[in-house]
């Protein structure tokens, strides 16, 4: 268990009790209402003490429930403005999420790590199609709550976001995509020969699968890479599961589906009018950095900022560049 934190509330709701009374009072309510009124303020109110008063490695796993899906889920932060939502990358989970990045996002707005259908502890069959995950993700977006969001989506996370923009606009108000790309972008149908294999191999442990991955191959990249991997494993419990074979091939279904070319194919980026943030490493292994220069290009709000020296993982590399740049796009 957890205990509620000894900070006052957020004062939207500090005073909410006495000003209930005082419409009671006045009959400007009735004793039904009351009560109705008094346990929505109650369980907000206690959803934001829960998010304010917790970290990266301290906010608990919770889980919601939506149409036979039990989704996993970590929530912290700032309860004031609009939430950011995070969405992961292939083979990702909960614990994968940097915290050099989320607590740094949480000091001014509430944090969303998500794990999707079939990922980590959600249950449910994961979805071999990006149309698929954008559908799920949204929903648990709406079980908890959230009229509007901002989204940060990273590699496949970044085909979700996008998707969820396409399919929901009224519900994302900004978006973050890194190492990502478009719909039917370059080379993007298959996976280079080359680098394929990296996300097949055995380590140990098997976290150092992500040096080659994620951080470019010189002594100061992999030594940022090395940086990343100790703050990834320092969350001591309630750590989340692997992702399962089954998951990874579904996803592995998806992202060939999304990077077939079929022109014209980025004709549904135009649509797409929130104000973007599109970051790449200089040599993204991945996905093309190439791809992030069409991201910009074909977004009609978009802005672009590539880090030097940096693979699929730039804003592992640079977490303290990247806060900068994240928070000043997410507070305009």
């Amino acid at each position: 268990m957890h205990t509620q934190p000894n900070r006052p509330p957020d004062n939207r709701f500090a005073n909410v009790a006495v000003q209930l009374d005082e419409l009671l009072e006045r009959g400007e309510i009735s004793p039904e209402a009351f009560a109705v009124y008094a346990q929505m303020a109650d369980a907000a109110l206690s959803s934001i003490l829960d998010s304010s008063g917790h970290t990266h490695n301290t906010a608990p796993t919770r889980f919601v429930e939506v149409d036979g899906i039990r989704f996993a889920y970590r929530r912290f932060g700032n309860p004031v403005g609009t939430p950011v939502v995070l969405l992961q990358h292939f083979m990702g989970n909960l614990d994968n999420y940097d915290p050099a990045i989320t607590d740094a996002l949480a000091a001014g707005r509430e944090v969303i790590l998500t794990d999707n259908t079939g990922v980590g502890r959600s249950t449910g069959m994961a979805p071999d199609t990006v149309a698929g995950m954008a559908r799920d993700l949204a929903s648990l977006i709406d079980a908890l709550d959230l009229k509007e969001v901002d989204l940060l989506g990273h590699s496949m996370g970044g085909y979700v976001a996008q998707q969820i923009a396409v399919d929901r606009p009224e519900l994302v108000r900004r978006m973050i995509l890194v190492g990502t790309g478009p719909r039917g972008g370059d080379n993007m149908a298959e996976l280079d020969p080359d680098v394929a294999p990296l996300f097949g191999k055995t380590y140990e442990p098997q976290d150092l699968m992500w040096l080659p991955i994620l951080f470019s191959l010189s002594e100061a990249s992999q030594a940022a890479g090395r940086s990343f991997l100790d703050r990834i494993r320092t969350r001591a419990e309630d750590r989340d599961a692997p992702v399962s074979e089954n998951t990874v091939a579904a996803h592995s279904r998806a992202a060939r589906e999304w990077g077939a070319a079929a022109r014209p194919s980025f004709d549904y980026l135009h649509g797409i009018t929130q104000p973007t943030l599109v970051v790449n490493g200089s040599n993204d292994i991945v996905i093309a950095t190439v791809n992030s220069y069409i991201l910009q290009q074909e977004l009609p709000n978009a802005e672009l900022i590539l880090f030097p020296d940096s693979n699929h993982g730039p804003h592992f590399q640079y977490a303290e560049q990247f806060n900068r740049y994240a928070i000043d796009f997410l507070e305009r």
